[in-house]
C-alpha cells in the first residue's frame, strides 16, 4: 500500500505531499549529466499534491525535454521531478521529506541514466553509493 509523506523545500515556501510507491525500499541516484551535478537521493512517488507554494516552483527540462525537474524559486532546492522513464511517476528528493536524510541509507542504487533506455541504452543499475558514518 502506498505511503503518504509530507515534504518541503529548505525555506518552507514549497510544501507538498508525496504518495510513495514502495516506502524507502527503492531509493536511488542517477548518473545522467544533470543528476550527477544535482547529487540528490530520490524515492519514487505515484502522486504529488502541492499544499503550498505552487507559484514558487520553477521547472527545468533538458535534453529530451521529457523529464520535468522542479525547484523552489526562493531557496533553489530541488524538490521532485516527473520521471522520463515513466511520466506517471515522480522522483522525490528524500532530503525534503520530514525526518529523512540521504545519509539514512547505507547503500543507494545508481541508475544508468547516461545510457537511458529511451536513448537506446541498456539502463539498469550502474553502481552503488555507500555511506558509513565515522
Amino acid at each position: 500500500m502506498p505511503e503518504k509523506t509530507c515534504a518541503q523545500c529548505h525555506c518552507g515556501a514549497v510544501v507538498f505531499n508525496a504518495e510513495l510507491t514502495d516506502g524507502f525500499n527503492t531509493v536511488l541516484r542517477c548518473n545522467c549529466s544533470f543528476c550527477r551535478m544535482r547529487g540528490a537521493v530520490v524515492v519514487t512517488a505515484r502522486g504529488i499534491d502541492i499544499v503550498q507554494g505552487k507559484e514558487k516552483l520553477t521547472e527545468y527540462r533538458f535534453g529530451s525535454q521529457e523529464a520535468a525537474h522542479y525547484f523552489c524559486s526562493d531557496c533553489g532546492i530541488y524538490t521532485f521531478h516527473q520521471r522520463r522513464s515513466d511520466p506517471t511517476l515522480y522522483g522525490v528528493n528524500v532530503a525534503c521529506i520530514d525526518g529523512v536524510s540521504p545519509f539514512d541509507f547505507a547503500s543507494v542504487n545508481v541508475t544508468d541514466g547516461m545510457n537511458h533506455p529511451k536513448d537506446g541504452g541498456a539502463g539498469g543499475v550502474a553502481g552503488y553509493i555507500s555511506y558509513k558514518p565515522a
